[in-house]
């Protein structure tokens, strides 16, 4: 090999290497020459545009019909914050009274949401709305109206909202079926980031069915690339034919920006929410009720599956199953592995759920469950998680570790709302307020009260009782299947 410079340009030097080439023998010439030459590919025909119309292809037209459809959602909250900096700290407190001064502080948050009723019914994010007190809903022809939450649920993060047009038909954003929607399918995100105005942004369907995104029990979510930033939350992922895919809810980012992972709760889970509001109204609850198959599990690992004789990791292994409930009735038991629900695969805890709450209560689904290396299909009734125990929700007062909290006898029902243990007994914290001890102290929504000074607690009625005779408290609290002990003097 040798090396040889050329002058290119103004001067420029450029090394070039040249390779000698070995003389070819004379039978390794012939085999050359006989060895048929490789086929070509077959190449894709480059066509030039025809006509204007091809050359102007556009989402204008879907643009055009989504957009009116699509509003900004304003949420004023205002909270109670100590005016004194030592007001949090037991030991002060002691010695400068326990009611210091209180003042309010406004917090205002931007996001987005979708109208899917022409009567003024708006999907949105829960974290969106959450503790609002006041909720202003901006059309995109600049009009405002006053919106009153009708459903709430942190579980799925969604929330539903109504405003008066008065009789005026909205424009609406249909639902699409999300089980159709494939990995690599164009979407349109449309919403408001930043608060800079309406905005729609394009990419593709990057993932389907993530579930380790964030906390909850229905996480599953469509991946998109489409740009999603702050304030885009509750707005819609549509699909080309103008359809809602998804409600844009998260983003993966070390900056706050968009980076290309986004996250939008799929359409199915979100119609199931919006079938709920009637039902709501009648019962005059803003949560959301969701089928329930009354069981926990974990993911089927490599592990896992050779220990249970099963040929692949995938699936759910059943760990507790509640007595009664949907799966305990059709039979399934601690120990099988459910493997799909109406054919669909499941492989996580997470899946399950939502694929349980995308049906009606009372619906009939078909599982596949393996136990060992046999499978059978069982039909499965889906039903509400019952409320065994009253809940004699009751908020504490008086002068005790836990004033101002709202604490309720736990049952499935409530486990269901706290994403807490379906199976544990006993007494939680349904919500610790912004006034009293409880936020002072720690005490977070799921905690569950095991005794207060050496007494198990059972009820309420029992935990009440306790607090307000004693003058200290000595209080063992499961969170998260950890035993915590707080010792409180008077």
């Amino acid at each position: 090999m040798k090396k040889v410079s050329l002058a290119v340009g103004a001067g420029a030097l450029f090394a070039v290497a040249i390779y000698a080439v070995p003389a070819l023998t004379q039978s390794a010439l012939r085999q050359r020459l006989e060895t048929p030459a490789p086929r070509a590919l077959p190449t894709v025909p480059v066509v030039a545009p025809s006509s204007m119309g091809q050359v102007q292809l556009t989402f204008a037209p879907v643009v055009k019909r989504v957009v009116p459809a699509v509003v900004n959602v304003y949420a004023r909250t205002v909270t109670q914050v100590q005016a004194n900096p030592f007001a949090n700290d037991p030991f002060f407190s002691q010695f400068f009274g326990a009611t210091p001064e209180q003042r309010q502080r406004v917090q205002q948050s931007l996001g987005s949401g979708v109208i899917v009723r022409a009567d003024g019914i708006i999907l949105t994010n829960n974290h969106v709305v959450a503790g609002g007190t006041d909720i202003i809903v901006a059309l995109s022809d600049k009009r405002e109206f006053k919106a009153k939450v009708l459903l709430s649920d942190a579980r799925t993060d969604l929330a539903v909202l109504k405003i008066d047009p008065k009789g005026e038909h909205l424009p609406v954003v249909p639902f699409a079926d999300s089980d159709r929607v494939q990995v690599g399918d164009l979407v349109l995100a449309v919403g408001d980031p930043f608060g800079v105005g309406q905005t729609v942004t394009m990419g593709i369907v990057s993932a389907l069915a993530r579930t380790q995104i964030s906390a909850g029990d229905y996480q599953f979510f469509i991946q998109t690339d489409a740009a999603i930033n702050p304030g885009n939350s509750g707005g819609a992922l549509v699909t080309t034919d103008g359809r809602l895919a998804g409600i844009n809810t998260a983003i993966v980012s070390r900056s706050g920006g968009n980076v290309g992972i986004g996250f939008a709760i799929p359409a199915n889970l979100a119609r199931r929410v919006v079938e709920g509001v009637d039902g709501g109204i009648k019962s005059g609850t803003t949560s959301v009720k969701l089928a329930w198959v009354g069981a926990s599990g974990q993911p089927v690992t490599s592990d896992i599956a050779a220990s249970l004789g099963l040929p692949r990791p995938g699936g759910v292994l059943i760990k507790d199953v509640y007595p009664g409930g949907p799966l305990a009735r059709a039979g399934v038991k601690a120990g099988e592995v459910i493997q799909s629900m109406d054919g669909t695969p499941v492989d996580d805890m997470q899946s399950l759920n939502y694929r349980t709450a995308t049906h009606r209560v009372g619906d009939s689904v078909k599982m596949r469950v393996a136990a060992g290396k046999a499978t059978r299909d069982v039909p499965v009734t889906l039903a509400l998680p019952p409320e065994t125990t009253p809940r004699e929700a009751v908020t504490v007062a008086g002068r005790n570790p836990l004033t101002g909290a709202r604490v309720v006898n736990l049952s499935p029902a409530i486990a269901a709302e706290l994403q807490s243990d379906f199976m544990a007994k006993g007494v939680a914290v349904l919500t610790v307020g912004n006034t009293g001890f409880a936020g002072r102290y720690g005490f977070q929504p799921g905690d569950i009260i095991r005794s207060v000074n050496g007494a198990s607690i059972n009820r309420v009625g029992d935990l009440v009782r306790i607090l307000n005779a004693a003058n200290s408290w000595d209080m063992v609290i499961e969170r998260g299947g950890r035993r915590l002990s707080l010792s409180v003097d008077g």
